[in-house]
């Protein structure tokens, strides 16, 4: 039976996490005394016992487990070292390791093992194996160039076959990261997979991993949480619910940096710095950009807001607050990439015409304020990119609850996947026009 790790856990833990602690403490002294005291201060953490003792129960070598222990603490502390009769031999030290962890699980009230039981993790022995072994497997030459261990892979593998695949991966998790072994987005996001699979909290695959991410694109579009870009910025700051998370800047700062486990860092940052500087190098007139960004927003009728922004509603100019938000994304692009040099995609031109008649019908909408913007989002659609102002349409649909035809919503989500949007792009934010 699995756990379901991130309700107990926020990051790494078990016998990985503990090995990351004894990494993080570079240029401090490191002997079985100390070690055994770290053990003993982790006694919240009763996956550390369970994982110690998981290794004891197997059958593995003494040398497997002495290869797995060197690379998982990057030979920060080596048991062979330690004094004759210290524990040298290294199921002599997991025992003395074992001894210091508590043996038991916490107790779960019958309402925690209600709600876990119906989110535990099903996945078979067999095929957890097959998928660990398959990662290890194509980090192999990676872990042999960068690992200061001979034979881990074939260690890390032997663990995951012969002990338990879960405890493996999260030792080869820990090996890549304690040699800072380069891991490419494609394996990274099976890595995150196999998390998922196993109810890791995030951190246990993300924190700490050498990235060899791919270059910037301002032109990605498959963010797996839906929104990007301007229609993400005007969601963070409709009506006065902005209020609630922060001043301005804050939450400039946040959407800019909104980047996932899986995207490459400075992408929120780039595909909005797009979406706004085509609006800025448009033809569109500062009244038809206050008038749009207002509208996605839901700020027409906003008044000054109370903080630290003297004077009228920050936004009241839609060409000033534009160049603002611009900023922004280049300060965290210099942060992210400093030799990320912003530039535009294409624009989705060949789109245009569908995405007019979707606009179109938004000129016959009963919500006054959509309809006062159908024009220039028209406007958006042919003098800047269809693909922006179709991701606007959707937003304005959504703010306001117009209620969209079932006829109609197969169009906008074949738009919508032909723009290459993940699949929640559209899901949840187009009311329906029956109950």
């Amino acid at each position: 039976m699995r756990e379901v790790y991130y309700y107990d856990h926020s990051d790494d833990f078990g016998l990985s996490g503990f090995a990351g602690t004894l990494c993080a403490r570079t240029g401090l002294r490191a002997d079985g005394p100390v070690v055994l005291a770290l053990a003993a201060a982790e006694a919240g953490d009763h996956q550390l016992g369970r994982d110690v003792r998981l290794l004891l129960d197997s059958v593995l070598p003494g040398e497997v487990l002495h290869t797995v222990w060197l690379a998982a603490v990057r030979r920060i502390f080596d048991p062979a070292q330690e004094p004759a009769g210290e524990g040298s031999d290294l199921r002599a030290w997991l025992r003395r390791l074992a001894d210091v962890c508590p043996p038991g699980a916490p107790d779960r009230d019958p309402y925690e093992v209600e709600s876990l039981g119906g989110v535990r993790p099903m996945v078979t022995e067999e095929e957890l194996r097959a998928l660990v072994a398959a990662e290890i497997g194509a980090a192999g030459t990676g872990l042999g160039q960068r690992v200061a261990v001979p034979g881990i892979a074939a260690a890390l593998l032997r663990v995951v076959r012969e002990a338990d695949a879960d405890l493996g991966f999260r030792l080869f998790l820990r090996a890549l990261k304690a040699y800072s072994v380069p891991v490419g987005a494609e394996q990274y996001g099976r890595l995150l997979g196999i998390g998922e699979l196993l109810a890791y909290p995030a951190a246990v695959v993300h924190d700490g991993l050498e990235m060899r991410w791919p270059p910037l694109d301002p032109g990605r579009r498959d963010f797996a949480e839906g929104r990007f870009g301007l229609p993400f910025l005007a969601a963070v700051f409709h009506r006065t619910d902005w209020q609630y998370q922060g001043t301005v800047q804050e939450n400039l700062h946040a959407v800019a940096g909104a980047d996932g486990p899986g995207d490459t860092p400075g992408s929120h940052a780039a595909v909005l710095l797009e979406d706004v500087q085509r609006l800025l190098d448009s033809t569109l007139t500062d009244e038809a950009l206050t008038t749009l960004w207002r509208t996605a927003a839901s700020r027409l009728y906003a008044g000054g807001e109370p903080g630290s922004e003297p004077g009228a509603t920050f936004d009241a100019d839609g060409r000033t607050w534009l160049k603002r938000v611009a900023d922004a994304c280049r300060k965290r692009l210099t942060e992210a990439d400093p030799a990320y040099a912003p530039f535009l995609s294409p624009a989705r031109t060949d789109l245009a015409a569908a995405v007019l008649r979707e606009v179109g019908e938004a000129v016959h909408a009963e919500v006054p304020e959509v309809r006062a913007v159908a024009q220039v989002l028209a406007d958006v659609t042919t003098a800047t990119d269809p693909d922006l102002a179709f991701r606007l349409l959707v937003q304005v649909l959504s703010t306001y609850e117009v209620p969209v035809a079932e006829d109609r919503r197969p169009r906008l989500q074949a738009l919508a996947e032909y723009l290459g949007f993940s699949p929640d792009h559209l899901e949840d934010r187009l009311w329906s026009t029956t109950p």
